[in-house]
């Protein structure tokens, strides 16, 4: 008897592989198999946005509160730009996402949010879009004054 996809995900998975490695093929949920591996591209392109909002939020931060910046602002840049590139380097078809005005957008968005919650400076004072380059952006050497 197959565990139900909607009652346990993780048996059923654990089910599916099974399935697979004894070449019971005639067995499988492909239907679900087929979402869940859709479901997985689809959550590495939220990590990828996620990281860039957090990185967009700090390098406004930087922008915005020059009096503000510091050493822990700076390695929070750093590291959101390693894990980025890392994330890349390990999904290269990611990098489509930076070029997607919709991604770049919602990270803006996301990134602005996040600003303003930290800092107290009205959104509006930001501009509606992301001023920078996707280049600036992830480049080491690039804060903007």
């Amino acid at each position: 008897m197959s565990v139900a996809y909607e009652k346990d995900i993780v048996a059923w998975a654990n089910e599916q592989a099974a399935f697979i490695r004894a070449g019971r093929f005639d067995m499988l949920d492909l239907e679900n198999i087929a979402e869940e591996i859709e479901d997985v591209g689809k959550s590495e392109q939220r990590e990828l946005e996620s990281r860039m909002a957090v990185l967009i939020a700090y390098l406004l931060k930087w922008q915005y509160q020059p009096t503000h910046r510091g050493v822990s602002w700076e390695l929070t840049i750093k590291d959101q730009r390693r894990i980025v590139s890392r994330r890349l380097k390990q999904t290269p078809s990611l990098k489509a996402s930076l070029l997607d005005t919709e991604c770049i957008d919602d990270a803006w968005a996301d990134a602005t949010i996040q600003a303003t919650k930290e800092t107290g400076i009205g959104r509006a004072i930001f501009p509606k879009s992301c001023p920078w380059t996707m280049e600036q952006v992830l480049g080491d050497e690039f804060f903007p004054e």
